[in-house]
Order: structure tokens, then C-alpha cells, then sequence
């Protein structure tokens, strides 16, 4: 006796099935990817010494979050470029700003245009929501909010949170901010070029350091991550 083949049934294909597979795929792909580049894979930190004319400043750099600014603080630092520069912009309870080449061997005559100089290279603002501008974080200077920068950058002395998503933060102190703090201690000029006893914050002298000699950023050198000191308990500068 043969059995008689029964009708075929047609097999559909599970589209739906496949959609939403392909979807949670991605989905866990996206999250397994973000979990890799937040906490697996970080741009190994770069690290500064300042010399400076109150001590040594040892930094902490993330090119991981800000890989344009990092690339051109070391291109700069390692050509000499921040050699023999004032510490130009002195504001107490705020930030300490250096950087400018027109404030190089502190030269009296060159005092007009101290804050105004670059290095002709433009980086563009990077934010990336992991660094702040608290005490001791440093911040590219720029003309106006997320502006271009180009070679000047500051020192947080305190907090600064108005700053935040406006400058990039690219670093931090790790060690040496007494010297940091020092450096905003050198009185301002508010006499500089002038007869009247005082002058309005306005005056482009108004933030200069009376005595350049003492705010002096001598060099910047990038070491190895082996020479950096252990980092330090940063405090605001009181």
C-alpha cells in the first residue's frame, strides 16, 4: 500500500522575526560599542611639566576628549613655543592665562598687545561633558564662547562653571597648583602707562602682573607618563 503524499504546505518566512532579531542585534552592538569606547577604550592620557617662575606644574592631558587641543598643546610645546612667555592675564579668584608670543621675554614696549598674539593655528572648541572648568582644569582661550583657539589657554583657580560648553578643557593640574596659585598672587599694574591712580577693568593693563619676572611660564615639556608625580588633592586657590 503507498501512501499518498499529502498537499505541501508553503513555509512562510518569519520577516518580523528576523526584524526584531536584526533590531535587539543592534541594539546590544550599540550598547556593547559604547560601553567599549566609555570605559574600555580611552586615549591614553599625555603629560606636561610648566616651568614656571613660582615652581613646577605637572599636567594631566585627554586627547580622548579634546584630541585636537591636546595635538596642539604638545606640537607647540615640543617646537619651544611656549618658552619664555608671561603669565599675561592675572585674575584672582578666577583663572591665571598664558600662552601669548607677543608677551615673550616680558618687554615692556609689547605690553599693548600682550593678550592679543596666537600662534596662527586655528583648533577648533571640543566639548565633550566628562571635564569641567573646576579648580585646576585647564581651558583653551578662544574670542568668544566655543570660538576657535589657538595657542593661549588658563588655569581654573576656583570653579568656574559659567565657563562650561563655552572653552574647551583639555587637562588638569595634578600636581604643583601652590604654584598655580602663587603665580595669581603678583600684583596688577593699575598704573601701567597711566598718571591716575587706578584704572577701570576696561584697561587692556587692567589683569597684567606688575612684575613679570614673577609670573613667568619658562617652558613646557611633555614627559613620559613615568615621570609624572602621583596626582595631588587639587584645592581652589583662596
Amino acid at each position: 500500500m503507498v501512501d499518498k503524499p499529502g498537499r505541501r504546505k508553503t513555509r512562510k518566512t518569519p520577516w518580523g522575526k528576523i526584524a526584531g532579531v536584526a533590531i535587539v542585534a543592534l541594539l546590544v552592538g550599540g550598547a556593547g560599542w559604547e560601553i567599549y569606547w566609555t570605559y574600555i577604550y580611552q586615549a591614553p592620557p599625555v603629560y606636561a611639566r610648566l616651568g614656571t617662575s613660582q615652581g613646577y606644574i605637572y599636567l594631566e592631558l585627554y586627547p580622548s576628549c579634546a584630541p585636537a587641543a591636546v595635538a596642539n598643546f604638545v606640537n607647540l610645546a615640543d617646537s619651544g613655543f611656549y618658552n619664555d612667555l608671561v603669565w599675561h592675564r592675572v585674575m584672582p579668584g578666577f583663572v591665571i592665562q598664558t600662552g601669548d608670543p607677543n608677551t615673550r621675554g616680558a618687554v615692556n614696549s609689547t605690553r599693548s598687545t600682550w593678550g592679543q598674539g596666537g600662534s596662527g593655528q586655528s583648533v577648533p572648541f571640543e566639548w565633550c561633558g566628562k571635564l569641567h572648568n573646576d579648580a585646576g582644569y585647564l581651558g583653551m582661550a578662544s574670542t568668544s564662547p566655543k570660538g576657535p583657539s589657538t595657542s593661549q589657554f588658563f588655569i581654573n583657580l576656583v570653579n568656574n562653571p559659567s565657563l562650561d560648553d563655552n572653552y574647551t578643557v583639555f587637562g588638569k593640574v595634578i600636581s604643583g597648583m601652590s604654584a598655580v596659585c602663587a603665580l595669581a598672587n603678583p600684583s596688577t599694574d593699575p598704573t601701567y602707562g597711566k598718571t591716575e591712580p587706578s584704572l577701570s577693568s576696561s584697561s587692556p593693563y587692567y589683569t597684567q602682573p606688575a612684575y613679570p619676572a614673577k609670573a613667568m611660564l619658562n617652558n613646557a615639556t611633555i614627559i613620559p607618563a613615568s615621570e609624572a608625580p602621583p596626582p595631588q588633592t587639587i584645592t581652589p586657590c583662596s
